[in-house]
């Protein structure tokens, strides 16, 4: 763009631009062609989903959705490069409704005046609400606009359905070792700028530290060469565990990403694997998860999972929670550490949880009936009377009652909510 935000896009505006020399690593080492760009191979490439938006026939709005670094707004500006498209990129972390309709008004001027739809790529477009998402679709309808979002959360619930229905989504998957690998290599060999060398195995571990995201990957790799100074050198363990310090996990406790591990922990305590819980469970503590977070969910698991099978599987959580709320981080965890370990290994039965959904489906079903005359308690002469408590057989001194006498309104007589005892 030649000038501000909102002005009218350069015809030799080029959405690959190479960086500034003095920009960050990651930024410098973005792909500036469809040959440079790697990963997403169930994307790209002869036969596949973008194979007719490489030949410049970008007509479909798009969302691309993935976790970060995975090339989504390298893939947007090189769609646009293709496209011939007027591009505007724009920032749902820096823009509001205001700003959203001044762009869609000069988009509509433009398409009027020379026939191109404004290829619009909205970066983050999950943190704009339902009335800014609302502004986007007249624009996308009428053709005014060809939109590109990017997102790291899932469109089910963070685009509108309007907006949803109206455009394709691509999912973007974490980019795997061998490929941030390869994009190191090439950072070393095209864009650290002092003379830098690594063994395969020092540029796999820092992709291995890196959990899918290049520019994580590139800014360790800038991070390590910048270690060594000007003069460069070899990237040796030493300088490696000193760039990769403390790993950062990709865990953002109100995204996807949260409930997707706190699915994994849950899912793996049910299936009686003790150490993928454990795994899961760590992987939410080193994160940062709110540890009374982390002791409720493990107090529902007992609850919903392992229920009547070990009634003491409860008495394990809440002991877990109140050791942790008296010792606190870090000897604490080991006690939620504990309890998880414990739920895995312990019987499970999820007899109670069933019966409790199947019994209010009952309640919701059938007509809420009084209670029988004889479960009623005579409490004075007039209730007597009337037959309150008429037909009831005291359980301990009369046992066949156990049998016998019915306690469910007669519309459930005969219904049967729970196993019998012993059975899971």
């Amino acid at each position: 763009m030649t000038g501000g935000l909102f002005d009218e896009p350069d015809p030799a505006d080029d959405p690959v631009a190479p960086a500034r020399d003095d920009a960050p690593l990651a930024e410098r080492m973005r792909p500036k062609t469809f040959d440079e760009f790697l990963g997403q191979a169930h994307l790209l490439g002869e036969g596949r989903i973008l194979e007719s938006f490489f030949r410049g026939e970008t007509r479909q709005s798009l969302i691309l959705w993935g976790p970060p670094g995975t090339g989504k707004t390298t893939l947007a500006r090189l769609l646009a490069a293709r496209s011939e498209m007027p591009f505007v990129p724009f920032s749902a972390v820096l823009s509001g409704i205001k700003e959203i309709r001044v762009v869609m008004a000069e988009a509509q001027a433009r398409r009027k005046r020379d026939g191109k739809p404004t290829l619009l790529f909205v970066d983050e477009i999950h943190r704009f609400n339902k009335a800014q998402q609302d502004a986007f679709l007249p624009y996308v309808e009428s053709g005014d606009i060809v939109l590109i979002g990017a997102t790291t959360e899932n469109p089910s619930f963070e685009v509108v359905g309007p907006l949803l229905s109206r455009s394709r989504v691509l999912v973007l998957e974490a980019l795997d070792v061998p490929t941030l690998a390869g994009i190191l290599r090439n950072a070393l060999e095209h864009g650290v700028q002092a003379p830098v060398t690594a063994e395969d195995a020092t540029l796999e571990a820092i992709a291995e530290a890196a959990d899918g995201d290049a520019r994580r990957a590139l800014t360790l790799l800038e991070t390590a060469a910048g270690l060594l100074g000007v003069e460069g050198g070899i990237l040796d363990e030493r300088v490696l565990k000193e760039a990769l310090q403390r790993k950062a996990l990709r865990y953002d406790k109100s995204g996807e990403e949260h409930y997707n591990v706190v699915s994994a922990l849950h899912k793996s305590v049910r299936n009686s694997d003790a150490d993928a819980s454990i795994y899961w469970l760590t992987r939410m503590l080193e994160a940062g998860e709110d540890r009374r977070f982390v002791a409720r969910r493990l107090l529902r698991m007992a609850i919903e999972d392992i229920g009547l099978a070990d009634v003491e599987a409860t008495r394990v959580c809440l002991d877990a929670w109140n050791t942790y709320d008296r010792l606190g981080t870090p000897e604490g965890e080991l006690a939620l550490v504990q309890a998880a370990v414990y739920l895995a290994r312990a019987p499970k039965s999820n007899a109670t949880y069933k019966a409790y959904s199947a019994v209010r489906e009952a309640v919701q079903r059938t007509a809420a009936e009084p209670v029988p005359l004889h479960l009623r308690n005579a409490s004075t002469k007039l209730m007597k009377d009337v037959g309150y408590g008429k037909g009831y057989r005291y359980a301990h001194d009369d046992p066949d009652a156990v049998e016998e006498m019915t306690c469910l309104p007669p519309s459930l007589e005969n219904e049967r909510f729970l196993p019998d005892a012993g059975e899971s």
